[in-house]
């Protein structure tokens, strides 16, 4: 089976090209594709995002009914698309049922799974403590430890306050743009060190178990064929 994912930023491109073939394997393909941010749900679908517009949800109609149309042409080749961003501080019932509203509006429909981290990204770095203390040895123990999975508390700061000199107050007097390279450089060295099937966080056990059901079923239905 292929999977086309798609995040939001870079650094979540630079997780899931390494995590997300942990998860499926050697027998699934996997392509990331990443935004330059989260963005918004238009209230008009079907307007054209400006020039230049490179937001994940502004763009999600028109990569969704892409995908359902790329899709449909597939013989024998299952295929699936994955949104993954961040839920930040909005409801999840809610906005979950705001993204299956633009699926369903799409036609043909692609195969397509709604995925997000809760609060941000970095939640599912927290996720695999371990693998923070292998990639930063030096990294604080009581600033980890305070953190609790999943919750709304402002995540990335409490990685800085782990793992960067001077913590989130020293980090963001670099900026966004410095805060962002910060949140590459942690995925380059979190994720090659983490452990797809003990991570601690919700929200990515749920992606992993959506891209195992999803692989699981294409094998199963290849298996039918044979």
């Amino acid at each position: 089976m292929h999977f086309d994912i798609l995040v939001e930023d870079q650094s979540g491109k630079k997780s899931l090209d390494i995590l997300a073939p942990k998860i499926v394997g050697d027998s699934h393909s996997v392509e990331v594709r990443y935004y330059r941010g989260r963005g918004n749900i238009p209230k008009n679908l079907t307007a054209a995002p400006g020039v230049g517009n490179r937001l994940l949800l502004d763009n999600l109609f028109k990569r969704l009914r892409g995908y359902g149309k790329t899709y449909a042409g597939y013989k024998n080749y299952p295929a699936a698309v994955i949104v993954v961003c961040d839920l930040d501080d909005e409801c999840l019932k809610a906005f979950r049922q705001q993204l299956y509203e633009i699926l369903n509006k799409c036609n043909p429909k692609p195969l397509a799974r709604f995925c997000i981290a809760i609060e941000e990204g970095e939640a599912w770095l927290l996720g695999d403590i371990p693998a923070i203390k292998r990639a930063y040895p030096k990294a604080k123990d009581r600033a980890l430890k305070a953190y609790e999975n999943d919750s709304v508390c402002g995540t990335w700061e409490c990685l800085a306050n782990a793992v960067y000199p001077g913590g989130e107050k020293a980090l963001a007097k670099e900026g966004w743009q410095g805060v962002g390279r910060e949140k590459s450089i942690w995925a380059e060295k979190i994720a090659p060190r983490m452990d797809v099937e003990s991570n601690k966080s919700p929200s990515f056990r749920y992606f992993k178990n959506t891209l195992q059901r999803l692989s699981q079923q294409a094998e199963e239905q290849a298996g039918q064929g044979a």
